[in-house]
């Protein structure tokens, strides 16, 4: 499948929380490839695809994080106005539900990356690919 692996990480919203995450995984030499974070008052969720997403996990667990694995698509759209619509229309017209999304940090050609979580990753894949929407491998988005 072509998927990625995808990092949830539960953190409480307090002051250098955020910052000792990433510090952890910096002095592991884990490296991030694209970030999101969600928020409420008392905690966020950010959500990381990592050059080494297991040996994330496992540092994180031994210092009292939770973090859960996800296979995430990233998918290739044309880095101009309406690029990414063209794909979103694409999920749409097809009834696939896109549960989130954000934009990827390395750029592998002229074209933008996006993550995708999908409900149904195995039919989006499907009808990405029916659709010549180019989904990256992994190993090309994390420069493997």
């Amino acid at each position: 499948m072509k998927t990625i692996n995808q990092l949830s990480i539960f953190i409480e919203n307090t002051k250098g929380r955020l910052a000792e995450v990433c510090k952890l995984l910096g002095d592991n030499n884990i490296n991030i490839k694209a970030l999101t974070i969600a928020e409420t008052p008392e905690f966020g969720i950010l959500r990381v695809v990592l050059d080494k997403s297991e040996d994330a996990k496992k540092v994180l667990k031994e210092h009292g994080f939770i973090a859960k694995s996800a296979p995430v698509v990233a998918v290739e759209v044309s880095d101009a106005p309406g690029g990414l619509a063209k794909a979103l229309t694409v999920l749409a017209d097809n009834n696939i539900n896109l549960e989130y999304m954000y934009g990827f940090v390395e750029k592998t050609s002229e074209k933008a990356l996006m993550v995708f979580k999908f409900d149904n990753v195995e039919k989006a894949i499907d009808v990405l690919q029916k659709n010549n929407i180019s989904i990256v491998e992994e190993k090309v988005a994390l420069g493997k």
